[in-house]
């Protein structure tokens, strides 16, 4: 009988991708689909335990080092464990990756975009300006909101959220550090997120909007929040749809999560009114609770950022 090692290996193994914009749609159309047909066999689940092949080695990774605390190895398997949140776009579940009769374990998020057919995408034109989609076709399809079109527009989602993550887990020294989950992998449409919560995962970290701050923890939050939006901004990018409700106060740090519509400041011809929108909704929330007016003062803010953007 083969043993784990020996049955993973012969898999199939495509190595590490980049995404880019001229790659051909099938791209897109490998990760996980819901539904009751796996979109590889190789998806299949042990019908005993419910466990997967771990899908690491048919994926673009994240940034190297990866973390001590990731499962890499091929003979790992990945075992669904629940929903952690639904969304317009896309779930979020919980999945444990293992490599069996071993203690080599981690709990991540798997984020995945829905059928077409049941995906809500709000607002995604004026996300999608300033996005880089050179082949005509694909570009008339997002543009009518064909099928394919929105299979495009959910694989442009994937990708930007991945790539922002991974660039601003690595810009360390260069902008200042911003507290965002380690992206684990992408795989078509599906992202697997470092899981931010209990260590056996009993209760996800609690996004902001569920909490009572006040007094110097509040006044400690709006700091972190502001110091995040200057890395952004140094970085060119805004949150495109910052909200209390996805910030994640995580062992006494926030962290940004839900950067799916993620936008170029400059090359997005509304990038102010993005980056805006995003300082407006979040001092209204923190001005709510309680921090003086001057203080979360959204114009003075707003142009802050504006100028670390290098926007004029």
């Amino acid at each position: 009988m083969r043993d784990d090692d020996s049955a993973a290996r012969e898999r199939r193994t495509r190595g590490k991708r980049r995404f880019d914009d001229d790659d051909e749609p099938s791209f897109l159309k490998r990760g996980r689909q819901p539904g009751p047909v796996p979109a590889d066999p190789a998806d299949e689940a042990d019908p005993d335990t419910g466990e997967v092949w771990s899908s690491w080695d048919d994926a673009v990774h994240g940034p190297q080092p990866h973390p001590a605390w990731l499962v890499t190895e091929l003979a790992a398997k990945d075992t669904e464990l629940g929903v952690l949140k639904t969304g317009k776009e896309a779930d979020v579940h919980l999945v444990r990756r293992a490599v069996p009769d071993s203690d080599r374990s981690c709990l991540l998020a798997a984020k995945r975009y829905r059928d077409p057919k049941h995906r809500l995408f709000h607002r995604d034109a004026g996300y999608l300006e300033g996005r880089r989609v050179r082949r005509s076709r694909e570009m008339r399809a997002m543009t009518g909101r064909t099928a394919f079109g929105r299979q495009m527009i959910a694989g442009q989602w994937a990708a930007a959220e991945f790539a922002a993550l991974a660039q601003l887990w690595e810009i360390g020294d260069r902008y200042g550090t911003v507290a965002v989950p380690y992206p684990v992998q992408l795989r078509g449409t599906e992202l697997m997120l470092e899981f931010l919560g209990d260590p056996d995962g009993g209760r996800a970290a609690p996004r902001l909007a569920e909490l009572r701050p006040a007094g110097a923890e509040l006044r400690g939050l709006w700091e972190q929040l502001v110091e995040a939006l200057m890395v952004l901004a140094r970085a060119g990018y805004a949150h495109g749809d910052l909200s209390p409700y996805n910030l994640l106060v995580h062992a006494g740090r926030l962290v940004l999560i839900d950067l799916p519509q993620v936008v170029d400041v400059v090359a997005n011809p509304q990038g102010r009114d993005f980056l805006a929108r995003d300082v407006r909704v979040v001092a209204t929330w923190f001005a709510a609770r309680g921090l003086p007016p001057g203080l979360v003062e959204p114009t003075a803010l707003t142009e802050l950022l504006a100028r670390e953007a290098g926007l004029r």
